[in-house]
């Protein structure tokens, strides 16, 4: 059945990829900087990826986690960022400051929402 799942996949609606980790709570400055500074490499090399909608990067000191997501125009598309040397080496820097990535994930989207847009469903 999973092969079914993915030929129903929309090719109408974006993906959505997320990045999740996990970080000791005595880390989130480190975690802070860590983030803010992996702008100046990354931001350039995503950017010059085919089909990226969107991209967000934060943080959140209540849960102690890192989370990247992005929005691209197909699967494909976000399946770029499974290998962009960029993102693998801050992954790296990350990780040796105490991150603990999740398994990545790429989403179909079931409807959309966005400011005072209509409601729009993939179905």
């Amino acid at each position: 059945m999973p092969n079914e799942s993915k030929s129903k996949r929309s090719t109408t609606q974006p993906v959505a990829r997320v990045s999740r980790g996990r970080f000791p709570a005595d880390k989130y400055d480190e975690a802070k900087r860590l983030l803010a500074e992996s702008a100046i490499p990354l931001a350039p090399a995503i950017q010059a990826l085919k089909g990226l909608l969107y991209f967000h990067a934060g943080l959140d000191a209540n849960t102690n986690t890192i989370v990247n997501v992005s929005f691209w125009e197909t699967e494909q598309a976000a399946r770029q960022m499974d290998t962009l040397a960029p993102m693998l080496a801050q992954r790296r820097i990350m990780e040796a400051a105490g991150v603990k990535f999740d398994k990545n994930a790429n989403y179909e989207t079931v409807w959309t929402l966005g400011g005072r847009e209509p409601l729009v469903s993939s179905e």
